[in-house]
């Protein structure tokens, strides 16, 4: 089943499908390391649900709700 980053719910585990964004917000979320078929932890979002804490690749990072639906996952 593919969704996206933002709908994934605390402590699954996906792995990345495609990156849907464009030019430079695309070229931003690949070098946090996010790239097709690495698998991202969602570990925490915050209170008002922006930004979602994942792990990548061995490390924690904060993501915008906005950049993290442009992240198509399979859980």
């Amino acid at each position: 089943m593919t969704t996206n980053l933002k709908e994934v719910k605390i402590g699954q585990t996906c792995t990345v499908v495609k990156l849907r964004g464009e030019g430079a917000v695309k070229r931003r979320i690949m070098d946090m390391g996010i790239t097709k078929g690495v698998e991202v932890c969602v570990r925490k979002v915050a209170p008002l649900g922006d930004p979602i804490e994942v792990t990548v690749r061995g490390y924690e990072l904060s993501i915008r709700k906005a950049d993290a639906e442009t992240v198509e996952v399979e859980v």
